[in-house]
Formats: C-alpha cells, sequence, structure tokens
C-alpha cells in the first residue's frame, strides 16, 4: 500500500553491484538538493535483486560513503531483496492478463540470429540503447507449446508482449518532465524497446518491473536520475498504465563521462568514492568534481 503523505517524496536508488562513484555522488546530491526545495521527504533504496553481486560489505560500504557526503535519509531503508514476492505478484497480474509471456531464447540463440540475418546485408531493430529487439518466435508460440516447454523444465524468462500491451491502452503515453523553465510532456514510445524482460530465470524481476512497482510502494512524486534512462522512462510509464500504478514526476539529470566518453560504471571501480577518499579528496573536492 502506497504511504500517505502530503509531502513530495524523492529516492536515491543505487544498484548494489559495486562501489558508488562520481556519478552516483552527483545523482544523490541532486536528490537531496531537489527534495529540500520543496520540503521533501528523501528515502534511500538499495536494488539488490542481483544476489550473485550484492553483499552486506557492499551495502555497508554505500551507506559510509553516503553519510561521508552529508545525504541524510529518511527512514525505512527499502531492500529490494525484501519485496521479492511483490515483484512476483505483479508479473502473475501481467500474466494472467495476457500481457506477458515465457521466453526460451538465450541470449547466445539471438545473437547468432541476428549476426545471421545482418550477415545477408539487412538491420536487426535495435531499441534506444542499441540492442537488438527480441525475436517474434516465443511471442507466436502456440499455447500448447508453450506449455510443453514450461512443462519439460526448460529455462525461460518472461517478457512483455509491447503490442499487446500498447493496444490494452488504447492511448498515446507521456510522462512529466521536470526542467528549470517548468514541468514539460514528453511523449513516451515504448515500442521502440520491443517486448522487454520482465523476470529471468536467475531474476526475480527485471528492473523495469521492480522500478514502478517500488516506486508506487514507496509513495514516490519525483524521480530524479540520470540521462541515461531518460528514455526507458517510456517503459515504466506503460507498465504504470497497465498496473494502475501513479505516475511520478521525473527529471533526468546529465551524465558524468569517463575520459573515453561513456558513462561511468561501479562495477568496473569507475573513479569510486572511496578511492578519492583514500586519496585524501574531500567532500568539496566531490563536488567540484562532479561540477556543482
Amino acid at each position: 500500500m502506497k504511504p500517505v503523505t502530503d509531502r513530495p517524496v524523492f529516492r536515491f536508488a543505487p544498484s548494489l553491484n559495486g562501489y558508488l562513484h562520481l556519478g552516483h555522488a552527483l545523482s544523490a546530491f541532486e536528490n537531496q538538493r531537489r527534495a529540500k526545495a520543496v520540503g521533501g521527504r528523501l528515502l534511500l533504496r538499495i536494488e539488490d535483486i542481483d544476489q550473485t553481486r550484492a553483499t552486506p560489505e557492499l551495502e555497508a560500504a554505500l551507506i559510509e560513503d553516503l553519510d561521508w557526503l552529508g545525504i541524510a535519509f529518511e527512514p525505512p531503508l527499502f531492500r529490494q531483496s525484501e519485496h521479492f514476492p511483490d515483484y512476483q505478484a505483479v508479473l502473475d497480474r501481467l500474466i494472467v492478463a495476457g500481457l506477458a509471456y515465457p521466453a526460451f531464447m538465450t541470449r547466445g540463440e539471438v545473437r547468432r540470429l541476428v549476426e545471421a540475418f545482418e550477415a545477408e546485408g539487412s538491420a536487426w531493430p535495435r531499441d534506444p540503447d542499441g540492442a537488438p529487439l527480441y525475436p517474434a518466435a516465443d511471442r507466436l508460440r502456440s499455447e500448447e507449446e508453450r506449455q510443453m516447454l514450461l512443462a519439460s523444465g526448460k529455462r525461460h524468462a518472461w517478457r512483455l508482449d509491447m503490442e499487446a500491451a500498447i493496444a490494452r491502452i488504447g492511448k498515446p503515453l507521456c510522462w512529466r518532465e521536470e526542467r528549470d523553465g517548468g514541468i514539460v510532456d514528453i511523449s513516451a514510445d515504448p515500442a521502440a524497446w520491443g517486448d522487454v524482460v520482465l523476470s529471468r530465470s536467475d531474476a526475480p524481476s527485471s528492473y523495469h518491473l521492480s522500478v514502478v512497482t517500488d516506486d508506487a510502494a514507496q509513495g514516490i512524486t519525483h524521480v530524479v536520475r540520470g540521462l541515461d534512462l531518460y528514455h526507458a522512462t517510456a517503459i515504466h510509464r506503460l507498465l504504470q498504465e497497465l498496473l494502475g500504478l501513479p505516475a511520478p514526476v521525473y527529471h533526468h539529470h546529465r551524465l558524468i563521462l569517463g575520459p573515453d566518453g561513456r558513462k561511468l560504471s561501479k562495477s568496473n571501480g569507475d573513479t569510486a568514492l572511496r578511492q578519492l577518499r583514500a586519496e585524501g579528496r574531500s567532500v568539496v573536492d566531490i563536488r567540484v568534481l562532479c561540477g556543482i
């Protein structure tokens, strides 16, 4: 149930797959600044669905870094690993509604199919991040064949039937984006992403499914995050509409890029705050490095 509050609610939600870096510091500072400006609450969400990489040591380090930065969060701390049944319940709703299907192709099978197709001189359709769209084969299987494969124990993911989902909504979608000049409506194009993953055999929920579920559960009214998730907001708006969930106001801030022009990655140890602290950098230095 969504918490009752008359104050705006923000959240900082890093994934627990490595140490925080400068990009996360920028996002935490942005959330703190915007929450303070409107008298809002700031919550911390630990995105630890990936249990192969999430450890208590990483969580302790993350909280220590945020304390050092001077970022204070209101309780309670929200851990995704404590909400796996919630994600399953939401996934079940989509399956029962006929909007999700079991997908049996492995990444290797998809890659080989795409390579063979493009070797013939045609371009395989790709999503806004440049990844190939998932082939239609599993979506077009008969129900009898699906049940046979499921009964055999074949590993599978669950994917959103994008065409059926958009048809179910039956109207154009947009999201509210907060910019310096005010709030503007941004047209959402979820079809550009194809049949996105909702869960995998090794993870109970995808980022897309968990983020809309968590934002609703925590009563989030304002989502402040990096530009790398700008286009993915279209998927989140579609899922919110399908599930009857509230839509926050969004703000996508600039990214801090590495020397090679790519976004920083904490899983690769890029500009880790712990390393910068060990080098004697101060919080003021971090703010300067973040450009704020």
